[in-house]
């Protein structure tokens, strides 16, 4: 009988994750070598392999790039058909490999070594060629693979990867590699405007609603509907923010029983409204939102009224 899809999932998972813990045991003075190795290099880490090490290399290389160690991939098979010219001195190549006894591994070690470059080798297999021949050999041998057959690159493929990531985590910790150097290197993305972008790139673009003290309910309603942020901010004689008067304030007003026409804004505002900073970060406005269930934050300029930031404008900046 077939077995459920689940319960082969399940399989295939903790296979996988046994595989991975099993790694811990392997890690020694080598892998430690290849980190100070990459650290110290004065070129660029060049990243290899065939098959599927070939795509795990391309997921590694574009990781590493992002976390500041600059790396370029080459495709085994192509190298040895003219790609090995991208090899520079001071170059460190990484090699990826199962077996490490495939032929295009074997055909590529020795015209790395006679260029004079070191070669780290993440490999499953101790006696291959490419561990006997590598300056570096660190071992990502896994048990067996999660597939069924034992065939199928499974728990060896992502082995290969997590020694990958974490030879790159060691990097980033060696070189002090902060969020705002990561956000420097993903300027594009929500991830990175999450790290750099500012109140102040935000708020600028609305309209910037106020009322005095004194203001009527008309006038009031008249600079809630015309700014259109859903919100007013109430200034005293001296400019200074005395408070906030949301449309949602005004809904509860006109349901009160005791309302009064002749109100004023001080009488309908609230007194202590939620401020941020224009140099804060957008996602600390977000957080404040949120922690107030809010969708509007009054925006300052050392402690003066300087516009309002709208949930809108994280979402349309794709922060949320």
């Amino acid at each position: 009988m077939k077995k459920k899809i689940l319960e082969i999932a399940h399989e295939t998972i903790k296979a996988e994750s046994d595989a991975i813990f099993g790694l811990i045991d392997l890690l020694d003075d080598e892998f430690e070598k290849s980190v100070e190795l990459i650290f110290n290099c004065k070129g660029r880490l060049i990243i290899t392999g065939i098959g599927k090490s070939a795509i795990i290399a391309q997921k590694l290389v574009a990781s590493y790039n992002s976390t500041g160690t600059p790396s370029v991939f080459m495709h085994a098979a192509d190298a040895i058909h003219g790609d090995i010219g991208m090899v520079q001195p001071g170059d460190v190549v990484m090699i990826l490999s199962k077996s490490g006894d495939s032929p295009e591994i074997k055909v590529l070690i020795p015209l790395i070594k006679n260029m004079g470059n070191s070669i780290i080798a993440i490999c499953g297999n101790k006696d291959s060629y490419l561990a006997h021949s590598s300056s570096i050999f660190v071992n990502s041998t896994v048990p067996n693979e999660a597939c069924p057959n034992n065939l199928a690159p499974t728990s060896s493929a992502t082995a290969q990867m997590v020694i990958g990531d974490a030879i790159m985590v060691c990097l980033m910790n060696l070189n002090g590699f902060t969020s705002s150097d990561f956000a420097r290197y993903h300027p594009g993305g929500a991830l990175g405007k999450k790290l750099y972008l500012r109140v102040a790139d935000l708020y600028i673009h609305n309209e910037k609603p106020q009322v005095n003290e004194t203001s009527s309910l008309n006038e009031v309603i008249i600079e809630i509907t015309k700014k259109r942020l859903g919100v007013t901010v109430v200034l005293n004689e001296s400019g200074n923010i005395s408070g906030i008067i949301t449309d949602g304030d005004l809904r509860r007003m006109l349901t009160n029983p005791v309302y009064n026409k002749g109100v004023t804004a001080k009488e309908i505002m609230s007194t202590q409204p939620k401020l941020i900073e224009g140099n804060e970060l957008a996602i600390q406005a977000l957080d404040v939102m949120r922690k107030h269930n809010i969708t509007q934050l009054i925006v300052t300029d050392n402690n003066k009224y300087a516009g309002v930031i709208h949930l809108h404008d994280l979402i349309n900046e794709g922060i949320i």
